[in-house]
């Protein structure tokens, strides 16, 4: 037995190096079946779920992009752009080469505008997004929570007023009004 001590304030920690393994449940010693575990193999889609990285919420989602379906009217494909009525038709080949040029100048023209424009694009909504929050923060919620702390003498009145005079008045307005009976009859 070891006895192992950190700090000052730190309570007393045993360490027991000499005694032997026990048996798992199924009999098998624990050193064997540890030896038997796979590997674990971090997948590609497990490389951002680190411990740090569940907490945080700016991990990316590569795999659902559009989580809140924020975007579900841009769900274009070809047959919702060109459609060729029964009596008109152009040939095959047409059809398909038009389909495939619709498809890649799409994927690609979105590709080339996309990386043009999201870089600068979200760091111009980043920084309005942080000066709104800090204006919201050190300018907006002080200047209101001093109106309300200035104010609370008229609250208090209001919500009397309320009480005494308004509500009493709706209350017997509504019992009166409550013993109407509207009965309609189809001649």
């Amino acid at each position: 037995m070891e006895n192992v001590r950190k700090g000052e304030d730190s309570e007393e920690v045993e360490i027991d190096l000499d005694s032997d393994l026990e048996e798992s449940e199924n009999g098998e010693d624990p050193e064997v079946l540890w030896r038997k575990a796979p590997p674990v193999v971090e997948d590609e889609e497990n490389i951002h779920t680190s411990a740090l990285v569940e907490i945080s919420d700016t991990k990316p989602l590569i795999s659902a992009r559009d989580p809140r379906a924020i975007n579900d009217c841009l769900q274009v494909t070809f047959e919702d752009v060109i459609a060729e009525p029964v009596s008109v038709r152009s040939g095959d080949r047409v059809w398909i080469w038009s389909h495939a040029l619709f498809e890649v100048s799409r994927v690609w023209i979105y590709r080339i505008v996309s990386v043009l424009l999201a870089i600068p694009l979200s760091v111009i909504t980043g920084v309005l997004f942080a000066l709104l929050s800090c204006l919201h923060i050190w300018m907006v919620s002080p200047c209101i929570q001093c109106v309300l702390i200035g104010t609370r003498w008229l609250q208090s009145l209001w919500s009397i007023v309320m009480e005494v005079i308004v509500q009493p008045f709706f209350t017997s307005a509504g019992r009166c009004c409550g013993g109407f009976r509207v009965h309609l009859a189809k001649e």
